[in-house]
């Protein structure tokens, strides 16, 4: 998946990172990824023998990591009569299409004389997306799927929709006319299937961080907050709304949803530092890493200043490829420069 802030191209460098501030001297360490994103970086330090928390606001996110951190068996699909992985995606992309929520609000023909015509998925595959999705939630109803399949089917479905999906990149807008790999019809495949086994208690929540923080406790803190005021509940409202799939109120244009619960306040500049602080203040974690880039609403001397107050600082940075969510845009630099800012707290232990 095209994500906003992904870490897969850096996952080097915050290893190496630990490596030198924290030096590890083993792999018996927890670490919180606690703005997970798609998960990649609990999913790495997993594969190293550390115990993972993860924690993202959004569902979609929340439902990734759910399989990728909390998973440690095979998935084997025992209660359904089609009993192993390929069986049950050959069974889900046969089934006939349906018309429900995301054909009726995000395809030409579901939307068509209403107020707002929109035009996210073909109209095949937004029938598609909705017979899947309602297949699944059915065998979750009468529990033929335990919380591991039905977490990996709703991963996948998110990531094989996003693949036909008829946007830029982000779900902010959706383009006139269909591109090429919006006309293709959807295939559901399996998310990554390599499941990570560690004897580990990881655990995966659905927080506020800022909340969240005040109740967990571990070795290292790692924290990948949003740098500007983009936000993700808008920019990616279409798979949350496929994962939850609860028909929620929508609005304008881009039939994004109506709730306001989600609205971080790292993507505005009054609230974003005051925010942070917050949260360093209430981490009751020895280490806290925070990734930030130099094009960030918290200002750089900001950060020190306030990683500084409780403990040892120091600041890592490495030159990184920007992320262009608009190819039509033009950006005045085709790199920005990452920071990894690290404290070694003092007081992680108080409340």
């Amino acid at each position: 998946m095209n994500y906003i802030g992904s870490k897969f191209s850096i996952l080097n460098f915050i290893d190496e990172t630990i490596n030198d501030f924290v030096k590890p001297k083993n792999n018996n360490i927890v670490l919180c990824d606690i703005f997970s994103g798609t998960g990649v970086v609990g999913k790495y330090f997993k594969k190293k023998g550390y115990t993972i928390i993860s924690n993202d606001i959004e569902y979609y996110s929340y439902i990734t990591a759910k399989h990728f951190i909390e998973n440690n068996k095979e998935l084997t699909f025992s209660k359904l009569k089609k009993n192993n992985i390929d069986n049950v995606f050959e069974y889900l992309n046969d089934i006939d299409g349906k018309k429900g929520f995301i054909y009726n609000n995000y395809s030409l023909a579901g939307t068509r004389g209403k107020e707002f015509e929109r035009q996210y998925f073909s109209d095949k595959n937004a029938q598609k997306i909705d017979a899947i999705r309602l297949c699944i939630e059915n065998w979750k109803n009468e529990k033929l799927l335990d919380e591991n399949e039905y977490n990996f089917l709703i991963a996948s479905l998110i990531e094989s929709a996003d693949k036909v999906a008829n946007t830029a990149s982000v779900y902010e807008a959706f383009l006139k006319k269909l591109k090429k790999s919006a006309e293709k019809d959807m295939v559901l495949s399996p998310i990554e299937t390599l499941i990570v086994e560690n004897s580990n208690n990881n655990k995966v929540y659905n927080e506020d961080c800022n909340k969240l923080v005040k109740n967990i406790s571990g070795d290292i803190l790692y924290m990948d907050p949003p740098y500007n005021t983009r936000k993700y509940d808008t920019n990616y409202h279409m798979l949350e709304t496929i994962a939850l799939y609860d028909n929620p109120e929508i609005k304008g244009k881009t039939g994004v949803r109506c709730e306001t619960t989600k609205k971080s306040k790292y993507c505005i500049k009054k609230e974003a530092t005051e925010a942070f602080e917050d949260l360093i203040k209430n981490a009751k974690f020895k280490y806290i890493l925070l990734s930030y880039n130099d094009e960030g609403i918290i200002p750089i001397n900001e950060i020190k200043r306030i990683m500084s107050k409780y403990g040892k600082y120091k600041c890592y940075e490495k030159k990184h490829r920007r992320f262009k969510a608009d190819k039509n845009r033009d950006y005045i630099r085709d790199f920005t420069i990452e920071y990894i800012h690290c404290l070694e707290k003092n007081d992680s232990k108080k409340k």
